[in-house]
This record gives C-alpha cells, sequence and structure tokens, in this order.
C-alpha cells in the first residue's frame, strides 16, 4: 500500500497561538475510543478537567465547549493545555490528523491539507510550482488498482493537465475541464448562484454577510483578477478542488456533477474576490486565503451542503 501526498504537503506546519481562525473554536470534536480511555488514565487536576471537558454519554464521546464555542482545553495564549502538559501524541485521532484528509484506493491512500486551514491556505495558494504527487510511503504491497480506481485516477490526471496549462487562462482551463466532463453549468446569476449558497447551512455570519455581498453588489467593473499572480494561485485552487473532490464521485458516481463542482467553486471564490475588491478598494492573495478558508469550512466539511450543490448544479 502506498501513501501518495501533493509534494507540498511535507512543507505544512500548524502555526497554533498565531492562528486567527483556530480550529479549537466552533467544531465540536469527537474523541475516538481509543484516546478516550487513555485520557481515563489521567490523574490530578488535568484529569478532572477532562471527567467535566468530556462528553460521553451520547454515542461518540466529544469535547464540550465552553464560552466562546471554546474546546476546554484551548487556553487563553491560544496554546492547547493537551499538549502543553502531555505532549501532541496525547491528541485524539481528529485533532492529530486535522487539516488532514484521506481518500482511500484499491492500492493506495492519498493524504492532503484542507483549505478550511489558514497556513495550509498560505502554502497552497501562494505557490508558484505546479503541483505534482508524490510517494511519501511505500511498503512494498502487491496490492493493484481495480478498474473504477484507475479510471477514475487517469480522468483525474487528464484534468490536471488541464488545470496546470499555463498556455491558457484559467478560464479557459475552468472550460476546459468542463467541456471534458460533457457537464454545462445552469446559466445563473451570481445574485442566484448566492441565494442558493445562502439556503445552506452556515456557520460564521461573516460567511452570510460575504453571500449577501455577492448578491447584491454590481461587480461589472471589478477587476479581472487575471495578473500572473492570480492565474497561478486559481490554478492551485482548482487543482486542490480537483484532487479533493472528485474521488467522492466513485461513492456516488457523480463524475461529471464532481468535476463541474471544482469549477463552480473556484468560479465562486473568484468572484468573492471579484466584489472584496469592489467593497474594500483593492484584494490581495491574503483575501484569496481567508474566503478559501471560509469556503472550505462552510462548504466541503458538510456532506450536506456538497450534495445540496451537486443537486444545484443538475437542475436546469
Amino acid at each position: 500500500m502506498k501513501l501518495i501526498t501533493p509534494d507540498y504537503y511535507t512543507k505544512f506546519k500548524c502555526i497554533a497561538d498565531k492562528c486567527k481562525h483556530s480550529c479549537c473554536i466552533g467544531w465540536v470534536i469527537d474523541v475516538d475510543h481509543d484516546t478516550l480511555e487513555y485520557y481515563h488514565t489521567i490523574d490530578g487536576e488535568l484529569g478532572e478537567r477532562m471527567k467535566k471537558g468530556i462528553e460521553e454519554s451520547g454515542e461518540t464521546a466529544h469535547f464540550i465547549l465552553g464560552e466562546g464555542e471554546r474546546c476546554p482545553f484551548l487556553n487563553q495564549t491560544g496554546l492547547c493545555d493537551l499538549i502543553t502538559e502531555l505532549g501532541e501524541e496525547s491528541l485524539c485521532q481528529i485533532c492529530t490528523d486535522h487539516p488532514r484528509y484521506r481518500n482511500f484506493y484499491s492500492d493506495r491512500t492519498e493524504i492532503g491539507l484542507g483549505l478550511c486551514c489558514e497556513a495550509a491556505g498560505e502554502l497552497i495558494l501562494k505557490r508558484q510550482e505546479k503541483t505534482t504527487l508524490v510517494v511519501l510511503e511505500d511498503d512494498g504491497g502487491k496490492e493493484e488498482l481495480d478498474v473504477p480506481d484507475e479510471s477514475l485516477l487517469t480522468w483525474r490526471e487528464q484534468l490536471f493537465a488541464i488545470a496546470q496549462d499555463r498556455s491558457l487562462t484559467i478560464e479557459e482551463r475552468a472550460t476546459a475541464i468542463l467541456k471534458a466532463a460533457e457537464f454545462t453549468i445552469p446559466e445563473r446569476s451570481l445574485a442566484e448562484w448566492a441565494e442558493i449558497y445562502l439556503e445552506l447551512e452556515r456557520l460564521e455570519e461573516s460567511w452570510t454577510e460575504r453571500l449577501q455581498e455577492l448578491k447584491n453588489t454590481d461587480i461589472s467593473d471589478a477587476p479581472a483578477l487575471d495578473a500572473p499572480e492570480w492565474e497561478t494561485a486559481f490554478e492551485q485552487l482548482l487543482v486542490y478542488f480537483l484532487y479533493r473532490q472528485l474521488p467522492f464521485a466513485l461513492d456516488d458516481g457523480e463524475y461529471e456533477g464532481r468535476a463541474a463542482f471544482c469549477v463552480l467553486s473556484y468560479r465562486i471564490i473568484r468572484n468573492l474576490c471579484r466584489v472584496h475588491a469592489v467593497l474594500h478598494g483593492s484584494v490581495n492573495l491574503d483575501d484569496l486565503v481567508e474566503i478559501a478558508r471560509q469556503y472550505s469550512a462552510e462548504i466541503e466539511y458538510s456532506d450536506e451542503n456538497v450534495e445540496a450543490l451537486l443537486d444545484a448544479l443538475f437542475e436546469e
């Protein structure tokens, strides 16, 4: 079995207390069984805090969020008391993994970094080099790709090549991806798309405000965001979505729809950047990182939201 990652993966490092949007705030974090058993062995003041800070009565144990929806072990300096007192190895599986995600195939596991993390967004969206996939680990096993997996990965490689064809503008590449998928996104105005997104479950009030701005702002005179640094950043964004989202087609069969979802996501984020430029007088790559972070957290981490957008893509 092989472990495959984007070539930037090993450069990632959590920025901990420097993070403006801590993953320890606002998220209900489940505690896996093995870690829970370990926590039961902790004595003293920290052990007492664990008893009070973990809900075990439900189907899955989870940390009880406190004031401001903060994890009970996130201290006022922005650091985790479990790490400072017990070490990183004491974290539950979700905290250890985040913002990493995994997709599984018959001969490999692919791992990536989610854009919901601002440090991951900085790493991915500001790099200039084309993204390539590398083998991080290989145990020498004899597993072989089954036919559906091989077919999807071959197709995804073709879409990667289109997304990274720098002889074309990024919008020409997006259009070419839709053509390769034989899919036409329904013709809707940005205001209509904003309405669809506003109907979805939302976490942050600032995301609601951003969607309202998309709905109500005239961007006909907004900058096109077609300078080289923007073209490269949007390329990274498109490749990210293709890498993360296409594998789900193996489960739901929505090959064309998943490709279209990647293009739609890129276009919505691009236009949110243009809205930002109109309303604030300028926009930069830091703004893109923040908008992509919000989009990922609000959309990619909700199966219901992704499914609703897939449905919208198939509606006339």
